[in-house]
């Protein structure tokens, strides 16, 4: 299950993680957001490796600025406290996964 992170919770769920984090920034309004929501959830519950993290933009304008999100959805791949990856729109299970490689 994807951890909903805001700022105040960024340093502790994303940060300090002891795995890659994928964090995917959607909104609820959002339909792309929508369709890509079932692939982001199976990306959590099948990789015990990567904890995936959602921010809504609406509620937390702040860490979306911070990532430079122009779009949604926008997934970020991060791994040691490093970004690895950023890529905007719906994509598939295996490009996502990919953006860790």
């Amino acid at each position: 299950m994807a951890v909903l992170v805001n700022t105040s919770t960024f340093m502790k769920e994303v940060v300090n993680s002891d795995k890659a984090v994928l964090i995917d920034f959607y909104a609820d309004w959002c339909g792309p957001c929508k369709m890509l929501s079932p692939t982001i959830e199976e990306i959590s519950r099948e990789n015990g490796d990567i904890k995936v993290c959602k921010v809504d933009i609406d509620s937390d304008p702040e860490l979306a600025q911070q990532f430079r999100v122009m779009s949604i959805p926008t997934l970020v791949a991060i791994k040691d406290g490093k970004v690895l990856k950023t890529v905007s729109g719906v994509r598939s299970k295996k490009d996502i996964l990919g953006m860790f490689e």
